[in-house]
């Protein structure tokens, strides 16, 4: 018969009882000799009617499974009155197969005030179905003190939903037992788990519309998958930050912190799944050391999960060899996050057969991540038709990025048709780079009220592109304080366009004194000027201009002219232009030709003038007329007249 509690013996049940004068549950500890010596004693004082020595011997020869050695003496000492006898002669009974005789027992040891026997017939009751019964009994047993009796009976009230469980459950485990403690800590956890939830609806609702994070997610435009790291979904589990040791009532201590003490308490005395959620907790809270030696313990006591989360810990710590050799003991425990993981290692290796086996065993264990990896592996391999099934299977899952990769896999194909419902059914889902791409999909029809509202969508979970393009939006309507708090989500998230635009936008409000030569003002440096710098940084040819052309408003030209010539080998003729301008400042016109001859063929007018001067004032003045012609083509006008003008007085001197 199966029992609550933590081990499946007669003294852990409570329904094996050894008597002593308080009628103590437990008699003290003997060696073998010791033992055999008292069997001797009890033996002789039993046979001269002492009860109390035939109750002890019978719970003796009950403890070592003697059945038919125990009953007679269980049975004397019951017809003398001796409760605890009468409760192991049911637990006896029970053993036998004689539960209904069994239970009649137990009622007269709980009439008697056995704690023992009245939870031993309260769990009978529950088995058989009668929960008022169970209760009545479970109850007479808790308020005797009997640690089992509260737990059973925390246990039914949950089970119907009873506020009192908590109670009973919270008075089991301040006894010490490891199960109760584990379960009031996931209540607790439940608890906070929800209370987050409440506070973040509140906040969300106190301000709609506003982006929520800075932080980015991977993708742009319909490219984006979101699954850069094929093992993360679903994971990591954890809680809030401990603010120190307090009180096991509960009053006043945030549930997330009591939470974290039950799970310590259980896990101390060997409760794996405790040890698992406390070394979850750890983990978030950054204490890595001690949450992977409870990973550790859990994962030795055989939770798969543990050895699974443990196998990532080391991971992340650059050990993989030890990572998989826990991933590999979890997933042939039957954990498919841990054989998605070892796919994804060996995929990483370059061994794409094995990746595939792993994560079809990932799938076969019901984890619907294997059947989604399985198509990131078959795309990668340029097997479209098989990347299509497995996203399929796992997108009628519903697994979302799955339907966000099979809509861009439809799209790649032109099936505009098949993507947007998958794409739909995606960010509805949650998908952040499903609602960026389906932004992307209504702009390039024209609609972009649609565009736009999912384009906010993505923005408020946090998508770097999907701000940014919020915020383009915002400017375009004048709206320039709110594009300037999505530039700046943008521009934190990493997005070198945002931080050109920020800069752009914080360069705008400055006031304009006296014009430098090259079209700058001389200034300190500002903002404005510290975002186009990490534009600059991360590549963007414009805001490497504009840095450039900062710096010789400073007078740098050795700075000025380093961006500059970052800008134009990346092909910036406005950065070919600026740096031709300064080598011919430090008498390098050849080099400035070369630079000015770059831009001009790129449609740069004033580079297209400078060259037909020089060009001129060299006397070659067919390549001049050539370069004006090209100026008055490209303008600007002030551009355009000049170079006429110059364009005319070279046809002049030419046919003179």
């Amino acid at each position: 018969m199966d029992v609550m509690g933590d081990k499946a013996t007669l003294f852990e049940t409570g329904r094996f009882v050894q008597p002593s004068r308080e009628e103590a549950e437990a008699a003290p500890d003997v060696d073998e000799t010791g033992e055999a010596a008292e069997e001797v004693r009890l033996r002789l004082a039993a046979e001269t009617g002492d009860v109390e020595a035939a109750s002890v011997l019978g719970a003796l020869l009950l403890r070592r499974a003697d059945l038919d050695g125990a009953e007679p003496h269980l049975r004397a000492a019951t017809a003398a009155g001796d409760r605890a006898a009468a409760n192991n002669l049911g637990v006896l009974l029970h053993q036998r197969g004689y539960a209904d005789e069994a239970a009649g027992w137990w009622r007269i040891a709980a009439v008697a005030g056995s704690a023992a026997a009245a939870h031993a017939l309260g769990r009978h009751h529950r088995e058989r179905g009668d929960e008022p019964a169970a209760e009545y009994w479970l109850r007479q047993s808790a308020e005797q003190g009997h640690v089992l009796g509260a737990y059973a009976l925390a246990d039914l009230l949950e089970h119907r939903g009873d506020d009192g469980a908590e109670q009973w459950m919270r008075v089991a485990a301040e006894r010490g037992h490891r199960e109760a403690a584990y379960r009031l800590a996931r209540a607790l956890d439940r608890r906070a788990a929800e209370r987050g939830a409440l506070e973040r609806g509140a906040a969300d609702g106190a301000e709609p519309g506003r982006a929520g994070r800075t932080a980015g997610t991977p993708g742009a435009g319909t490219g984006a998958t979101g699954a850069a790291d094929r093992t993360a979904a679903g994971r990591r589990t954890g809680a809030v930050r401990d603010a120190g040791p307090r009180s096991g009532t509960g009053l006043g201590v945030p549930p997330a912190e009591e939470a974290e003490q039950w799970y310590r308490q259980a896990a101390a005395r060997g409760h794996r799944r405790a040890a698992l959620h406390l070394g979850a907790i750890l983990e978030r809270r950054g204490e890595l050391k001690e949450a992977g030696r409870w990973y550790l313990t859990s994962a030795k006591d055989g939770e798969a999960r543990a050895a699974c989360a443990l196998g990532f810990l080391l991971r992340d710590a650059g050990d993989t060899e030890n990572a998989a050799v826990w991933w590999l003991r979890a997933a042939q425990d039957g954990d498919g996050n841990a054989a998605n993981a070892l796919g994804a290692l060996h995929a990483e290796r370059g061994q794409p057969q094995t990746a595939e086996r792993w994560y079809r065993a990932a799938l076969d264990a019901g984890d619907v991540n294997g059947a989604y990896n399985l198509g990131l592996l078959c795309a990668e391999q340029g097997r479209t038709p098989q990347a299509e099934q497995w996203y399929r299977h796992a997108a009628y899952a519903g697994h979302r990025e799955a339907a966000n990769a099979l809509a861009i896999l439809l799209l790649q194909g032109g099936d505009t048709t098949g993507a947007e419902p998958w794409f739909s059914k995606a960010a509805e889902a949650g998908s952040v780079d499903a609602a960026f791409n389906l932004g992307i999909l209504y702009a390039g029809r024209g609609e972009d009220a649609a565009a736009l509202r999912w384009y906010e969508r993505a923005a408020a979970a946090g998508h770097t592109e999907a701000a940014l393009q919020v915020g383009i939006a915002r400017l375009r309507d004048g709206d320039e304080q709110d594009a300037e708090l999505h530039l700046r989500c943008a521009a934190g998230g990493g997005s070198a366009e945002a931080a050109y635009r920020l800069a752009t936008v914080l360069d705008a409000r400055r006031p304009r004194p006296s014009a430098h030569e090259l079209g700058e003002v001389v200034h300190e440096k500002t903002e404005c000027e510290e975002w186009y710098e990490r534009a600059a940084s991360q590549g963007h040819r414009r805001a490497q201009v504009r840095v450039g052309m900062l710096a010789a408003a400073r007078g740098d030209v050795v700075e000025a002219a380093r961006w500059y010539r970052l800008a134009a080998e990346a092909g910036s003729r406005n950065g070919a232009f600026n740096l031709g301008l300064l080598l011919v400042r430090e008498g390098s016109e050849p080099e400035a030709v070369v630079w000015w001859t770059r831009a001009a063929r790129e449609g740069h007018g004033r580079a297209a003038l400078r060259l037909a001067l020089v060009y001129a004032r060299r006397g070659e003045l067919d390549e001049g007329q050539r370069w004006a012609d090209r100026a008055v083509t490209l303008g600007p006008a002030e551009v355009a007249e000049r170079a006429a003008r110059l364009r005319d007085a070279l046809r002049q001197e030419l046919t003179a």
